[in-house]
């Protein structure tokens, strides 16, 4: 450690971004000038862009569990075991903050990550997480109510990051319509609001179209993409609705043509070798036919052009509720009606299942790499685990 302190201070630098989290957490206790330096923007700037493989990949599993007074949510830390494709423990589980309404069970979104940083959410709550450095955030909630006889439906929510004004921002859109006797389709409006981090406050969008598809409510029908939220979304035909986060405005994107029409497939969006892909996969809810068999896989080759849309997989797949994630470029990670996590290798065709479940439907997965981006302070508390 003495020698260290004596190395020219860009040696240290380009020797401590390449160092995990949880050592450089240590190191911040050598000195007063380590401390300063591993807590500086710029350092944590160049350690989150640092050069990576698919060995750094963590993941951030959560999944329910049904107990006798409602259910238990639980999130665990993982990483690939060494040499194989399994998953491995990092930490102990810990329960889920904040999101304790039944509604998360299902619906509950993880969605990220962004810059190392992963937005939990469910009806009613909003919690920011860092998973490397185990601190998260509960953000305020949106002081735009509602009149009395309507009520509110959250349709979508979205984070990402604003690299024009360098602040983060959750932006969620709902269906406000009339509780009966008021419920007439007549009567509906959207509504869109935006909480900006660097504020720390949320503000209504006035630029909501009332045409906007209805955006699904499925595992992994969103995902933040080249500066901008997707959600997979209908309106007579299904489409890709975005949500530009510098401009704050939204548009549409078309899915390759099969996809286009209701059938007996449900649609996820994630990300294979860097482009945007949508999974076209049998609907749990349905009884089992031919067109059930199979999960096709579709990239978008050259982004916002909807003819570079491209099959590049069509598998024969067990029975699934959803897909998860897509690890180590190769790995496809579903959750079975059962509510088992298994994989789908892409190269070898197999099929594997971990020891890791939870109650059916409520399991979700991010990979995420990690990184020190600290969660931004407002009016309620950073806390830790």
């Amino acid at each position: 450690m003495t020698a260290m302190k004596k190395l020219p201070i860009d040696v240290v630098i380009n020797m401590l971004f390449r160092l995990p989290v949880k050592s450089l957490a240590r190191f911040k206790c050598v000195t007063k000038s380590w401390y300063s330096l591993i807590q500086s923007a710029d350092f944590i700037n160049r350690h989150l862009n640092r050069a990576t493989t698919i060995t750094d990949e963590f993941i951030l599993f959560k999944r329910s569990f049904k107990e006798q007074e409602g259910f238990r949510n639980v999130m665990s830390f993982l990483v690939g075991g060494v040499g194989e494709d399994n998953l491995d423990p990092i930490s102990p589980d810990v329960d889920v903050p904040y999101l304790s309404t039944s509604y998360s069970c299902i619906c509950h979104q993880l969605t990220g990550p962004c810059h190392g940083l992963i937005l939990l959410t469910d009806s009613t709550n909003l919690v920011l997480l860092n998973p490397a450095t185990r601190n998260y955030r509960l953000l305020p909630p949106s002081p735009f109510g509602i009149q009395r006889g309507f009520y509110r439906s959250v349709a979508g929510v979205g984070f990402g990051y604003d690299s024009v004004r360098k602040t983060y921002k959750v932006v969620r859109i709902s269906e406000v319509y009339g509780e009966p006797p008021f419920n007439c389709p007549s009567v509906m409006e959207w509504k869109g609001e935006v909480y900006n981090s660097s504020t720390d406050s949320w503000r209504e969008l006035d630029c909501v179209d009332q045409e906007l598809p209805w955006p699904y409510n499925f595992a992994y029908s969103e995902i933040f993409y080249e500066g901008a939220f997707h959600w997979y979304a209908h309106k007579n035909v299904v489409l890709i609705l975005c949500f530009d986060v510098n401009t704050e405005t939204f548009r549409t994107m078309e899915v390759p043509e099969p996809c286009a029409s209701y059938d007996e497939k449900c649609h996820s969006l994630l990300v294979l070798d860097e482009f945007l892909t949508l999974f076209c996969y049998p609907d749990p809810r349905r009884e089992s036919s031919p067109i059930q068999e199979t999960i096709d896989i579709w990239t978008m080759q050259e982004y916002r052009v909807n003819e570079s849309w491209i099959k590049k997989h069509t598998i024969k797949s067990p029975p699934i509720e959803s897909p998860l994630a897509i690890w180590k470029d190769r790995l496809l990670l579903f959750q079975d009606k059962s509510g088992i996590l298994i994989s789908y290798d892409l190269n070898s065709d197999e099929v594997k299942e971990f020891k890791l479940d939870g109650y059916p439907a409520t399991l979700r997965v991010i990979i995420y790499k990690e990184s020190l981006t600290p969660i931004p302070k407002g009016s309620t508390q950073v806390q830790n685990f």
